[in-house]
């Protein structure tokens, strides 16, 4: 199947940026909102319903794996179907994965219910920004771009808020129940405002889809079982072969395939491709290490949800006010000088944070490296996402968005793996004398993460304004000298829409 010719621009409905933005990033509040919110929550579930350390991580990991599994294929699937159409299908299930598991009675209930959440999140994330793109005009991107960004930082700067005043006022269930109305008033907001964009409408590649599924979760469960069973169990050693094999024949096939999940070209810009290794870097150090600290405050320092959200609130609330700045900087100071920074302080941050801890640290001496972590996060979420989409066509953007959700959500899934493998190994419990000796360790794992991360974004591009626009004429002119037709100048500018 061939890619449909694009409309004319008097076809497509013209609506206020404000509200194209509003339209496109609420349902992405809900998903952000919800990971902070269920971090904070853990202490509370390992009490109330009898969780194992095991079992917390995959309540985390349920959601990241489902996320980063179904992703690409969702991208794909709102080519082919609209992006719209399938963004309103997510919120949905999203929603209903919210109303099962505020319904949850049991761990095993409540691991499916975050896999199903999972699944409506990775329709939500990469067309939430690919419907953004696709119809702010290209002047006002960036600054789009930094709000989205943003209002992701807004969901991590309230989501341990709502989550601990709620469950201090109310119970654990109740932080699922918030997204019911959420989905409920988003959908008809999204069909009014957004227009219906297509990609390639192309048969979807489902065996990609399987094999790259396959291979993520392999490759996870191992290191979730590796300390229980053993690193040199043979079950666990056959999963890490059969995940590595199965990823390997994923990328070999999408060479081949006609049309694939993930075009491998787009890995020949150095921009798309660095942006995607520094993403998995700063996901896994990042959100691995928010995984033990959360639970360091309430464990250790013997807080309540309620006050461990406001304790944390110098990091969290730092990248509602940054991002929006960065992504306005963003074309002057250019993107790899901010992230490179953002990076930088997160594993500062950290560092400092794992050196400090202790069963009598004094919360003042946190605040800080709680405020540096938060810059840190904010420096680096709006110029990853203008630097992703930098050089490439409109008509990229869903399934470039898709590649880099879903690296970043499996640097989620790795990072909270290994270093609860970290701790487990270092014989570390939920209890106050026996966490803190097992949490440092973890987090310094996270911080050399982000500090090989920092090294290797200084290999990216610039990424100024003027060297985007001079590398898309390049690439036109590269394009054109091979007779192949330029994606992102013919249908890219103007995608179809209904």
């Amino acid at each position: 199947m061939t890619e449909t010719a694009s409309p004319p621009t008097s076809a497509r409905r013209s609506r206020p940026v404000a509200l194209i933005i509003a339209a496109s990033a609420l349902p992405m509040f809900m998903a952000t909102l919800d990971n902070l919110v269920m971090t904070n929550a853990l202490p509370v579930l390992h009490r109330e319903m009898g969780a194992s350390v095991e079992e917390l991580q995959w309540f985390m990991n349920a959601y990241a794996l489902a996320f980063a599994g179904a992703i690409l294929i969702a991208s794909a699937l709102g080519d082919r179907f609209g992006r719209r159409t399938v963004f309103a299908l997510g919120i949905l299930l999203f929603g209903a994965g919210s109303l099962f598991a505020a319904l949850s009675t049991d761990p095993g209930q409540l691991i499916i219910a975050r896999a199903v959440q999972g699944l409506g999140g990775a329709a939500i994330m990469p067309l939430s920004l690919a419907l953004l793109t696709g119809a702010v005009p290209a002047t006002r991107r960036a600054l789009a771009i930094g709000i989205w960004g943003g209002v992701s930082g807004l969901g991590v700067a309230v989501g341990p808020l709502v989550g601990g005043a709620i469950m201090e006022g109310w119970n654990w269930q109740a932080i699922f129940w918030i997204n019911v109305p959420i989905a409920i008033l988003a959908v008809p907001f999204a069909l009014l405002v957004l227009n219906n964009d297509f990609g390639a409408r192309v048969r979807i590649d489902v065996p990609g889809a399987l094999l790259a599924a396959g291979g993520v979760l392999a490759l996870v469960h191992a290191i979730v079982r590796g300390n229980d069973d053993g690193w040199d169990s043979l079950d666990v050693i056959v999963e890490i072969a059969l995940g590595t094999v199965l990823l390997i024949v994923f990328l070999i096939w999408q060479a081949r395939a006609q049309h694939p999940l993930v075009p491998l070209r787009l890995f020949r810009d150095r921009s798309f491709s660095m942006t995607n290794v520094v993403g998995f870097a700063f996901s896994f150090g990042t959100f691995g290490a928010v995984f033990i600290l959360i639970q360091y405050l309430q464990v250790v320092q013997g807080a309540t949800p309620l006050e461990a959200a406001v304790q944390t609130t110098p990091w969290t609330i730092a990248p509602m006010f940054v991002a929006p700045l960065a992504g306005i900087i963003t074309p002057r100071v250019g993107t790899r000088a901010l992230i490179v920074t953002g990076l930088a302080l997160q594993g500062l941050a950290l560092a400092w944070l794992a050196i400090i801890i202790a069963q009598d640290t004094p919360y003042a001496a946190m605040i800080v490296p709680f405020v540096l972590a938060g810059i840190g996060m904010g420096l680096v979420f709006a110029p990853s996402t203008t630097a992703l989409l930098a050089t490439l066509g409109l008509i990229d953007h869903a399934k470039a968005s898709g590649v880099n959700a879903t690296i970043r959500e499996l640097g989620v899934a790795l990072g909270t793996a290994v270093m609860t493998a970290v701790f487990v190994g270092a014989s570390g419990q939920l209890a106050p004398d026996l966490y803190v000796d097992a949490a440092r360790p973890a987090i310094l794992t996270g911080v050399a993460v982000l500090a090989l991360g920092t090294l290797l974004a200084l290999l990216m591009p610039p990424g100024r304004a003027t060297d985007a626009a001079g590398a898309r004429r390049a690439r036109d002119r590269r394009l054109t000298a091979r007779g192949r037709r330029v994606p992102h100048r013919l249908s890219a500018e103007v995608p179809t829409s209904a």
